[in-house]
C-alpha cells in the first residue's frame, strides 16, 4: 500500500486543492504497487485517474515530441536510504529552507537557490540528492535525458530546448539535466562543431533568462569538460566523492534495516570502502531478496560480504 510520504503527500495536494500534484502521486502511488507484484491495485488507480471528470488534470503538460526526453519520477521514500557528507546535508538543507520560505525572500528583492550543478563520479548520488530535493519541497521529479536529445534530434536540440525550458515555466518541479557533460562540454575542444557550439550558447542563454520557479539541477560526471561560462549560472555547486567510512556504514545500516543480523557491521563496512553509494546499496538489496527468498528474517554477514565482493568484481573496484 502507499507509504507515509505518500499518504502525506496526497493528503497536502488534497487539502491545497492542487489536482495535478493530486494525480502526479497517486501514479506514484500506482507504479509502487506494481513493483511490488500488486499490478491488479496499480491498475485499477490508474483507470480511477484516467475516468476522473473532464481529464482536467494532467501530469505533464508537454507535446508528445518530449516523451522520451523528459520523464516523470516517483521520489517517494528516498530520503530513507540518502547518506551524503555533512557539507552537502547542510547546503541541500539551505536550498530547501529557501525555497519553502521564497515569498519571504521576495519581499526584499532576493531569489531562492534554484539552480544547482553536482558533480562526481558515478553512483555518488547525484540523481538521489535531486529526488530528495523533489521530495522535500514537495515537487513532481523530472529527468530531462540530454544524451538523447542530442543523438536524437541533433538538427533540433536547439529547438527541442526551448521546448524543454517552457515545460519547467508552466510546470513546476525538480528538473534533473542528466550527462549534463554531454551538451555543457568546452567551446572550442577538438571534437567541437558548430551546431554543438550553437546549442550550448542556447542553453547558457536558457539558463541564465529563466525565472520560473522550477528548480534546475545538473549533474555531470566530468566537471573538468564543462565550459566555464555555465559555472556563474548556478548558484551552487555541490562536489560528491565515494562514501567515507562512516557513511557507508550509515549507508548499510539505512538500507539494510530490519534485515540487520546479530553480528558487527565493522568488517562488512571495511570491505565496502571503496565502492559508490549505487553499489553498496545494490548489494544491500541483493543480500535482502536472498534472505526473503531463503525464508530468513535476517540478512547474513557472509550474505552481505559476498554480495558486495560481486560489485567489486562486476565493476572492477579494487579492494
Amino acid at each position: 500500500m502507499a507509504n507515509a510520504d505518500q499518504i502525506k503527500a496526497l493528503i497536502k495536494s488534497h487539502l491545497k486543492n492542487d489536482g495535478e500534484r493530486f494525480v502526479t502521486v497517486a501514479l506514484q502511488v500506482a507504479a509502487t504497487e506494481a513493483k511490488q507484484g500488486h499490478t491488479a491495485l496499480a491498475r485499477d488507480i490508474r483507470r480511477i485517474i484516467d475516468e476522473r471528470p473532464n481529464h482536467q488534470v494532467r501530469v505533464i503538460s508537454v507535446s508528445s515530441e518530449l516523451d522520451d526526453l523528459v520523464t516523470l519520477e516517483n521520489t517517494s521514500g528516498v530520503s530513507a536510504s540518502f547518506v551524503v557528507r555533512k557539507d552537502l546535508q547542510t547546503k541541500l538543507d539551505r536550498i530547501i529552507n529557501e525555497y519553502s520560505q521564497a515569498e519571504k525572500l521576495k519581499k526584499f528583492g532576493l531569489s531562492n537557490r534554484r539552480k544547482i550543478l553536482l558533480s562526481g563520479p558515478p553512483g555518488t548520488g547525484k540523481t538521489m540528492t535531486a529526488a530528495v530535493l523533489a521530495e522535500k519541497t514537495d515537487l513532481p521529479f523530472f529527468i530531462v535525458q540530454i544524451d538523447r536529445l542530442i543523438t536524437k534530434y541533433m538538427g533540433e536540440t536547439a529547438a527541442k530546448l526551448r521546448q524543454i525550458f517552457s515545460l519547467i515555466r508552466e510546470r513546476q518541479g525538480v528538473y534533473l539535466f542528466d550527462e549534463f557533460d554531454a551538451i555543457g562540454a568546452q567551446r572550442g575542444l577538438d571534437n567541437d562543431v558548430g551546431e554543438m557550439r550553437r546549442v550550448l550558447n542556447g542553453l547558457l542563454q536558457f539558463i541564465e533568462q529563466d525565472e520560473s520557479s522550477s528548480l534546475i539541477v545538473a549533474a555531470t560526471n566530468n566537471i573538468e569538460s564543462l565550459d566555464v561560462a555555465l559555472f556563474r549560472r548556478f548558484s551552487d555547486v555541490l562536489h560528491y566523492e565515494k562514501p567515507s567510512l562512516d557513511e557507508v556504514e550509515t549507508l548499510i545500516k539505512n538500507r539494510i534495516g530490519t534485515f540487520t543480523g546479530r553480528y558487527r557491521l565493522e568488517d562488512v563496512t571495511k570491505y565496502a570502502v571503496g565502492l559508490s553509494h549505487a553499489e553498496i546499496t545494490q548489494a544491500c538489496d541483493d543480500a535482502i531478496k536472498e534472505a526473503i527468498l531463503s525464508d530468513r528474517k535476517t540478512v547474513s554477514k557472509t550474505s552481505l560480504l559476498n554480495m558486495l565482493a560481486d560489485k567489486k568484481t562486476s565493476y572492477g573496484t579494487m579492494k
